[in-house]
């Protein structure tokens, strides 16, 4: 038996007004979807525990079957292991956000989702007027980038970008506790300030303000951590996996857990994503030696995250039509029997434009095992699986039946 976990980041969501209180998976057509919860069993799950914050980092964790409380430090550190960034012990890294303020205000998270090309010119510029042989940016992808203070505390607060949108940035900055705690923050905020005029004048916005565009005219640091130390997935469960994804964090995660990344040509984590290659670089790895898929897309969230309900529907029905359907119409002539989960890492919202703590919907097909009753993949229609609800790390138990 061999194993893929599609999951569709931030994809589960809260009755709408707009939608007559349904939400965008009750009302996206997703027939391939839906075929696999007829064949197969369905529950909740709640990926995030109450006293941890519902961002993808402790939610994927929770998807792979790891404790968040014991293993998560943070998201940066995740990206940086993407990036290939080595890490000391002591190095405290953090998720750099490129934002648009506007009137004093955070508009957005991601700087009107700034170009990958556009964004590294500004990274390189910090760098040259800002960095150091104690602190360092360095470029990821879109709008999210990383940041390295050598000997950093992580006695700081940092609240995320996307959390806060229309809030005074003045009122969401980085705060500390002890004396560490209060340097590094001290030392942060100045950064973010400074970052304002140098962002701010550069050709780069300049440019994207003649064209009607947001600028990228602040960095935002949160999610700081130290590198973590976490058991393979080889070593918990025996097996050989993979990871495809578009977004720095999910890549990250995957190495530390040991799985091989599998990059794909045209991945975007937005709505625009090669969603084709990645569902035939899936089948490919299923294919050969990886006994474990675990193939990520970001698009669902990013439009939760701009409170896009259109948008959301939309790229729910690309997951359904351009992944789940090639995936199971491929996995279906193969000599060996694949499993196929599907699930979010967590909810989205596109009223609350966040991500919250609320269990998400997922289902799990095992060729050859009884189905239950649940014939439709939403966040109401898996209230009656079999499954019932779970926490922790059961869900990869139940994938891999340990």
């Amino acid at each position: 038996m061999k194993y893929i976990i599609i999951l569709g980041d931030g994809m589960s969501d809260r009755p709408i007004d707009s939608l007559n209180g349904k939400t965008p998976l009750m009302v996206a057509d997703t027939p391939n979807i839906d075929s696999l919860s007829a064949k197969g069993r369905c529950g909740k799950f709640i990926t995030v525990p109450a006293d941890m914050p519902p961002g993808s980092a402790v939610a994927n964790l929770s998807v792979l079957g790891y404790n968040p409380a014991e293993v998560f430090s943070g998201r940066g550190v995740l990206e940086a292991a993407s990036m290939g960034v080595e890490l000391e012990y002591s190095d405290l890294a953090m998720r750099c956000n490129l934002i648009c303020i506007e009137d004093k205000k955070i508009k957005n998270h991601s700087a009107g989702h700034i170009s990958t090309v556009e964004s590294h010119q500004l990274i390189e510029a910090l760098n040259e007027q800002l960095g150091s042989d104690i602190m360092r940016f360095y470029p990821g992808v879109s709008y999210r980038h990383l940041f390295v203070l050598k000997d950093g505390s992580d006695d700081i607060s940092c609240t995320p970008p996307n959390d806060v949108p229309g809030t005074y940035y003045s009122e969401v900055m980085v705060e500390g506790s002890g004396a560490a705690g209060e340097r590094a923050a001290a030392l942060l905020n100045n950064i973010i300030m400074k970052s304002h005029e140098i962002l701010g004048s550069h050709p780069v916005n300049q440019k994207r303000i003649a064209e009607g565009k947001d600028p990228a005219n602040s960095v935002w640091f949160w999610s700081p951590g130290y590198r973590p130390n976490m058991k393979t997935m080889t070593e918990l469960y025996g097996i050989k996996g993979a990871v495809i994804s578009a977004v720095d964090l999910v890549k990250g995660l995957g190495i530390y857990a040991g799985l091989d990344v599998i990059d794909v040509e045209g991945a975007t984590g937005l709505y625009d994503t090669n969603y084709e290659g990645k569902a035939k670089a899936a089948v490919d790895a299923l294919k050969g030696d990886y006994d474990f898929v675990y193939l990520h897309v970001e698009a669902t969230d990013e439009a939760g995250h701009e409170g896009n309900v259109d948008l959301k529907i939309r790229t729910i029905e690309y997951l359904d039509n351009r992944v789940v359907k090639y995936i199971i119409e491929q996995t279906s002539h193969m000599r060996e029997d694949i499993s196929i989960a599907i699930t979010p890492d967590h909810s989205t919202p596109c009223d609350v434009r966040t991500n919250v703590h609320d269990p998400v919907p997922f289902l799990i097909h095992h060729p050859g095992e009884k189905p239950d009753d649940v014939t439709q993949y939403d966040e109401v229609s898996t209230e009656i699986g079999s499954y019932g609800t779970i926490e922790g790390g059961k869900f990869m138990k139940l994938l891999l039946q340990r």
